[in-house]
């Protein structure tokens, strides 16, 4: 099975390498960290004595929601290095846990992989969320590291084709020694297509203890500047993907009439759409500014400010009177709504979140957000904007819900912990026989 799954992958990788050559040559995608992926070793990574932890998180959103249990797992005398596989989140984990920790996740390769797995030795290989690589999984295995995958999650999108192929993901999911689910339903779920059910275990969503950023300097600024003009009331759009900016802008047309001194802080979710978005606000009829352009924060000038930069969104999300989180207003699934949650700032999204579906269950519960459609946006911001008490007390479940979820990391922590005690102990069986 393994060597059909690596002539496949390698003919995959040929016939769609037109695709990546195009993606790297017109959006410098891909080409960051291109030799470390096919199993270039940088010199950096520096193997140490004592126990080692392997992390992989792939992208911005898996790096905040494993930042603490790196720092406890460091702080327990462990050493980390972190994986990760887009560029965006190299950047992050690099400016959280130093380069000299960081490099970029091998392709599904043996000879990529097994490079890693000489120089690193690692004791235990940790996966966030659901990066099941079958090579990759089975190799670890083989090196007689534990292999557990973290915040564990089968989305509604995934399932269908998870069960498709079950059989052989089962025995892919064998070399996986423990799975730390986020929730009962996703547990069950990881059961349905071929976890070995005693290794499934329920330990919560890590990123409820994601604590708020600091303020980006840039955002800090900006909050002095906009109490000094007396500028506002802010709305802060965040993660929005195609389609979903000219409902914002109509929404905020709206909002204008009441407020003309309203302003709107649009972050559109991946970086190759900015000069899109870009184009639509030369079109818009909106004064506007382009973050990437301003040396320092000033308010005259602009009604809209495109974040087109990357790290500042979360605590962009402390300016809002209120923010809509995007993803939702298209079948896109939605994107994490706990960031403006952690600031107690009123939620409006759309209606197709079901990428988070525990999450959106405990804030419904709690009377903590607003759904709604793109032709109501405009009529939510201005209810809410009216109304100070509404917006209070809906920021306030908001950040009351994150409170209650909190403890996942230690619970991960804990799990993990006896993963390496079991493996420690049955090494110590083996070299003590005969």
């Amino acid at each position: 099975m393994y060597f059909l799954y690596t002539v496949l992958l390698s003919l995959a990788l040929l016939l769609s390498m037109p695709w990546w050559l195009l993606q790297m040559l017109r959006l410098g995608k891909y080409r960051a960290g291109l030799a470390e992926r096919f199993g270039c070793v940088p010199q950096r990574l520096v193997r140490g004595a004592g126990t080692l932890a392997w992390v992989h998180a792939v992208s911005v959103g898996e790096v905040l929601a494993v930042s603490h249990l790196v720092q406890e797992l460091r702080a327990g005398g462990q050493r980390v290095m972190v994986s990760t596989t887009t560029q965006t989140g190299q950047r992050l984990a690099r400016e959280r846990f130093g380069a000299e920790n960081v490099f970029y996740f091998p392709v599904d390769f043996p000879f990529a992989i097994a490079a890693y797995l000489r120089r690193l030795r690692p004791d235990v290989v940790v996966l966030a969320e659901t990066e099941f690589w079958p090579m990759f999984l089975r190799m670890a295995a083989r090196s007689g590291a534990c292999v557990a995958v973290v915040n564990a999650r089968i989305s509604d999108r995934s399932l269908p084709r998870y069960r498709h192929f079950c059989r052989l993901l089962a025995r892919v999911l064998a070399n996986v020694d423990l799975f730390l689910a986020q929730s009962e339903e996703d547990a069950r779920r990881l059961m349905t297509i071929g976890a070995i059910p005693e290794r499934v275990q329920v330990s919560g969503n890590l990123k409820f203890d994601v604590a708020p950023p600091p303020a980006a300097p840039f955002v800090a600024s900006l909050t002095a500047a906009l109490r000094r003009s007396k500028a506002g009331p802010v709305i802060v759009a965040g993660s929005t993907l195609e389609g979903e900016e000219l409902m914002v802008f109509s929404a905020f047309r709206q909002v204008l009439v009441r407020w003309p001194q309203a302003r709107l802080l649009l972050a559109p979710r991946h970086k190759e759409r900015f000069a899109t978005v870009a184009a639509l606000l030369e079109t818009s009829g909106f004064a506007y500014r382009r973050r990437s352009t301003m040396t320092e924060a000033v308010v005259e000038g602009w009604s809209v400010l495109l974040l087109d930069t990357i790290g500042e969104l979360a605590s962009a999300y402390s300016l809002a009177d209120v923010a809509f989180v995007g993803g939702s207003l298209v079948p896109r699934g939605g994107h994490n709504i706990l960031e403006p949650a952690n600031f107690g700032v009123p939620i409006v999204v759309g209606r197709h979140t079901e990428n988070f579906r525990d999450i959106m269950v405990l804030f419904r519960r709690a009377g903590a957000l607003v759904e709604c459609d793109g032709a109501m946006l405009g009529d939510e911001f201005c209810e809410l904007l009216a109304d100070d008490d509404l917006r209070r007390n809906l920021g306030e479940r908001a950040r009351n819900a994150v409170a209650t979820q909190r403890g996942a990391t230690e619970r991960t922590l804990r799990a993990l912990r006896e993963l390496l005690k079991s493996r420690t102990e049955s090494l110590k069986e083996k070299e003590a026989r005969p």
